[in-house]
């Protein structure tokens, strides 16, 4: 069965068909990471519960946690006023990035300077 028809005309692809999946604690609003998601991996994620998304490196739909144990159950998804962006708001158990940080924005924090 496809995606919603009301939901897959709302959607702002980019020229490979996809949109970005921003991940987010739902509990705590910390930003977990950002992954791609086509009409597929919406619409199995919005289904199962269970965080889908497309891989771009593997050409595959991929199910968080299936092979790392580091299960994403969706409790929110949501679209931007644009319709170019989903919002996941998850339970994650164990790490959200593959490098087996938390999220995949504690490894590398930049520094901001004071304004001029």
């Amino acid at each position: 069965m496809p995606l919603d028809s009301k939901i897959a005309s709302r959607l702002k692809r980019n020229g490979d068909g996809l949109v970005p999946a921003i991940v987010q604690q739902h509990d705590t609003g910390e930003v977990l990471m950002l992954a791609w998601m086509d009409d597929e991996a919406l619409h199995r994620t919005l289904t199962t519960g269970r965080a889908t998304y497309w891989s771009r490196s593997r050409g595959e739909y991929w199910v968080k946690g299936d092979t790392s144990g580091h299960v994403q159950h969706v409790r929110a998804v949501a679209l931007d006023c644009d319709g170019d962006t989903v919002l996941l708001k998850v339970d994650q158990v164990g790490a959200a990035c593959h490098t087996g940080d938390r999220t995949c924005f504690d490894a590398d924090p930049l520094e901001v300077g004071a304004a001029p």
